[in-house]
């Protein structure tokens, strides 16, 4: 119990410094946007609880998020049109700041392992920039072909 509570600190933690990023960066009221923040919080605890009740499903936390707030907005679901009126203020980009903050940090403490990994973490990176930046132009084209913007 005391793990879900740090956890639920932190998240509030972070969703402060989100909704200050978002009020600097794109002007986003933040009393406007705490409701939606409050349900981005909830729906991140509920996914660490989740991931912490079934230790042997091999599925990250941010999956079980994904999943839950996919099927909180499907549109046939009864709660679509709340759950995107309320998490619409919150815009995901202004999201992306503090969470790469505290992803760097975290490699930040284990430098000592990406030493071991040397010139290998390199090519693996490079494949990976290089397989995303050609994925997301392939699925960008055949959208666009079929759009017929292109």
């Amino acid at each position: 119990m005391t793990e879900i509570l740090q956890q639920l600190k932190l998240l509030i933690i972070v969703g402060i410094i989100i909704l200050i990023g978002q009020r600097i960066g794109y002007g986003i009221d933040i009393v406007s946007a705490i409701p939606g923040m409050l349900i981005v919080i909830v729906i991140a605890q509920l996914a660490l609880i989740i991931k912490k009740l079934l230790p042997k499903v091999k599925f990250p936390a941010f999956a079980w998020a994904t999943l839950i707030s996919l099927l909180l907005s499907m549109p046939f679901m009864p709660t679509a049109q709340w759950f995107l009126g309320i998490t619409n203020n919150v815009n995901f980009l202004g999201t992306t700041t503090p969470i790469l903050a505290f992803a760097g940090l975290s490699v930040g403490n284990k430098l000592d392992v990406l030493k071991k990994m040397s010139w290998k973490i390199v090519i693996v990176a490079i494949c990976v920039f290089i397989g995303t930046f050609f994925g997301s132009a392939i699925i960008s084209q055949i959208v666009l072909k079929i759009q017929g913007i292109i």
